[in-house]
């Protein structure tokens, strides 16, 4: 029986709040976050979370993408996905406490901490992005047991070029691989934790070549191409997937894998606008002008008023315009 219409909204429901007071939500959410992602040592794992929501995006068919849908458990469970049960639950800890935040927004401000507090770069975040329990079909994120015809197929579906798939697997700098999701114990950097450009520098290295791992864990699942070339701080071996390896054989994958390990800055730099590109696949950020227009129409005073009117067209057109300005400098 549907509820009559002047029955209060149940106590779990949101009641929508002005962008203002949301980007303070975010920015109280992003401490939350950098405390929580310190404490448990899960900057890896959080940013592989933020890609693997934001890298089913279909330019075509505009499905996918960063919205959240990852915490849909037919989606978690996708063989890709193993192991993201764990981000999903530690994101809960700081949804508790901003309930007003989507996940989509949760989930990307999560990838957006993990790289500035592991000493990356500073990435541009803008929060609006909508929840979906929609899922894609598996089969959309990279295997990394392919070469580079498939990393351009996979990321030009996404709209990304080049530069960016050079500069987005330079994220391999953290994290690497477990037993317990892929089946194979690695790294592919000296020091996980860090953030830099130490993965091409790697990469670089002579004698670096991909093989594939042993026994797949389920007979429908390859796991992860690895290599015993060098060792980490704890006498772990290195290793490289097939998709790392198809950066150095490809001739422009190439270019910038030498550029980035010679150039720390330039890495940063192009990193922190791939990330940008990735995170916001498929989602048109708020203009200013829509913000400010929303703000006042929910103001009771200075809409009713032809003044009122007349600055806030003023207002909008202005904002718009040093908006745009500063987004271009960004691309």
């Amino acid at each position: 029986m549907e509820a009559q219409a002047s029955a209060p909204p149940a106590p779990t429901q949101e009641r929508p709040i002005g962008y203002g007071e949301y980007r303070k939500e975010i920015e109280r959410a992003r401490r939350s976050l950098r405390a929580l992602i310190s404490s448990n040592n899960c900057a890896p794992m959080m940013l592989r979370l933020a890609f693997h929501d934001a890298g089913t995006y279909d330019a075509i068919t505009k499905t996918g993408g960063p919205n959240g849908s990852i915490r849909n458990p037919e989606e978690l469970n996708h063989s890709s996905n193993m192991g993201l049960d764990k981000a999903v639950k530690l994101c809960e800890e700081v949804k508790k406490k901003h309930p007003n935040i989507t996940y989509a927004d949760l989930y990307q401000l999560a990838g957006v901490v993990a790289v500035e507090v592991t000493g990356g770069p500073t990435i541009d975040f803008i929060p609006g992005r909508k929840d979906s329990l929609c899922s894609p079909e598996e089969g959309r994120l990279p295997d990394a047991n392919k070469g580079a015809d498939h990393l351009r197929y996979t990321f030009s579906r996404m709209g990304l070029e080049d530069k960016d798939i050079v500069a987005l697997s330079g994220a391999h700098t953290l994290g690497g691989a477990h037993k317990h999701v892929s089946g194979f114990d690695g790294q592919w950097t000296k020091e996980p934790l860090k953030f830099d450009n130490s993965y091409f520098k790697e990469l670089l290295k002579p004698n670096k070549s991909p093989r594939p791992s042993i026994t797949p864990k389920k007979d429908s699942e390859q796991r992860p191409a690895s290599s015993a070339s060098g060792d980490d701080l704890n006498g772990k071996p290195l290793f490289i997937f097939f998709t790392d390896h198809a950066l150095i054989k490809d001739p422009k994958f190439l270019e910038h894998v030498r550029l980035y390990a010679q150039n720390e800055e330039i890495f940063f730099r192009d990193y922190a606008v791939a990330h940008k590109k990735l995170s916001e696949l498929g989602f048109v950020p708020p203009t200013l002008a829509s913000r400010v227009i929303t703000s006042v129409k929910n103001s009771s005073t200075m809409a009713k008023t032809a003044a009122g009117v007349v600055v806030l067209a003023t207002t909008a057109a202005a904002i718009t315009y040093f908006y745009r300005q500063s987004y271009r400098k960004l691309e």
